[in-house]
């Protein structure tokens, strides 16, 4: 792999942090990915049937430290570079898929928030996505009619255009208003009102609390709720194909808040919401659509409380047993389960971080091959077995054993490692790991 120059010191910089820091960074996965070459191509036709005016649901399940996460952010990272718009957001206790008191909408307003495109990586995307459909309008009305954006007539075109985009949205459930927030975007973007563009803004990011409130700044009756976010993610996801991207992708991640809920009405609450999600894409009800899931085999498979326990999701989602043996996956099955990487792929993604320190830190020594493999071995000696291994139970621990030579360039790794103050994460029960709040370091 050519890291080296061609990695730019953000990219390095941001690889750095979050992988010393135990979290998935959001740049420069490519540098550092190993394996799962099967996943990505079958997430990846995915992304293409989506292009075409199909729908995806799937689960990607591993156990804690196998790398959902990391496989689901690679993923929101290729759909970007096609052209798709991303949203993604981790399930928490506030955060649910169905319920009141404002828990199914949060997770609404985090996936706005967290809106992404290839332009707008970051988050945020949503008044750039709006800007920059306007602008192209604009850019066409003006080389169709010949007119300027100073000439009569030029706004009423440009108007006529945008109707034509929202009608076809407002033919659908609940489009009617969207449409109309849509069309009260753009009278304040053509009569410089940031109110009217703010109050647009804040409508579609479902931060209105009451009708009356919503009413009262756009003239519309609905706003979006508990009960009506997931309608508006379809609309969405028709919108930005009408507007030239390839379709919406959305990413939801840590559902194992969902198997925690303590309430058994509750919790087959949102596994019915989830349900339903799945079946729309599965028969064909939505368009332009991609729905990720991250989980783990607990969330799944526990029959008192995993989707195991609802009959219907256990036939949807239960492993073909012509696809129970290891190593074999059914791309059309649902559920992509993430088998442990071998050793030679994480003494390859080892390899991968130390270029990337190298590089980073401009250093002109690096670890051997061999020290690796030593590095590995200390690691399932302590574990207790080498097929525990996961990238989430090393990486850290193998980023602060690069720090501390790279500060203490006298130290070699075999020193450090006769250290009695080397200790790596160790995973003993992972039942009760699992039902732990904290439980999960995933790369």
């Amino acid at each position: 792999m050519a890291t080296s120059s061609k990695l730019p010191k953000r990219v390095s910089t941001a690889l750095i942090n979050a992988l010393s820091a135990g979290v998935v960074p959001r740049v420069g996965l490519d540098h550092i990915a190993v394996g799962r070459e099967q996943e990505i191509r079958t997430l990846l036709q995915d992304l293409d049937n989506i292009a075409g005016g199909g729908a995806a649901f799937r689960f990607v399940i591993g156990r804690y430290g196998a790398g959902k996460s990391f496989t689901l952010q690679l993923i929101r990272n290729h759909a970007m570079e096609k052209g798709f718009v991303v949203a993604d957001a981790d399930i928490t206790p506030e955060r649910r898929l169905a319920g009141g008191g404002g828990a199914s909408v949060a997770t609404y307003r985090e996936l706005m928030k967290n809106l992404s495109t290839k332009a707008r990586p970051d988050g945020g995307a949503l008044a750039t996505i709006l800007e920059r459909w306007i602008a192209g309008i604009q850019t066409q009305v003006a080389q169709e009619s010949g007119k300027k954006p100073s000439d009569e007539g030029f706004d009423d075109l440009v108007e006529d255009k945008i109707r034509e985009v929202t009608k076809d949205v407002a033919d659908l459930v609940n489009g009617f208003e969207f449409a109309n927030v849509i069309i009260a975007y753009w009278n304040g973007y053509r009569t410089d009102d940031d109110t009217k563009k703010e109050a647009a803004l804040r409508w579609l990011r479902g931060e209105f609390a009451t009708k009356t409130e919503a009413k009262a700044a756009l003239g519309v009756r609905v706003i979006i709720d508990d009960e009506n976010w997931y309608d508006y993610v379809k609309l969405f996801a028709r919108f930005v194909w009408d507007i030239g991207y390839k379709g919406l992708l959305v990413v939801l991640d840590e559902v194992i808040h969902l198997y925690k809920i303590s309430t058994s009405v509750s919790r087959q609450n949102n596994y019915d919401k989830l349900l339903a999600m799945f079946n729309d894409a599965m028969q064909g009800r939505v368009t332009y659509l991609g729905i990720l899931i991250g989980g783990t085999p607990q969330f799944l498979e526990d029959p008192r409380r995993g989707l195991y326990s609802d009959p219907a999701w256990q036939r949807r989602t239960c492993q073909s047993r012509f696809a129970s043996q290891a190593g074999i996956q059914d791309a059309v099955g649902p559920v992509i389960r993430l088998e442990p990487l071998t050793r030679e792929e994480i003494l390859t993604l080892l390899e991968r971080l130390v270029e990337v320190h190298t590089t980073h830190y401009n250093l002109k020594k690096s670890l051997t091959k061999e020290e690796l493999q030593e590095f590995l071995q200390a690691i399932a000696n302590r574990l207790g077995a080498e097929a525990l291994l996961t990238p989430g139970e090393i990486v850290r621990d193998f980023m602060s054993v690069l720090s501390i030579l790279q500060q203490n360039p006298k130290i070699t790794l075999s020193q450090l490692m006769q250290g009695n103050n080397f200790q790596t994460t160790k995973v003993t029960d992972t039942q009760a790991d699992e039902d732990s709040e904290y439980a999960e370091f995933t790369v």
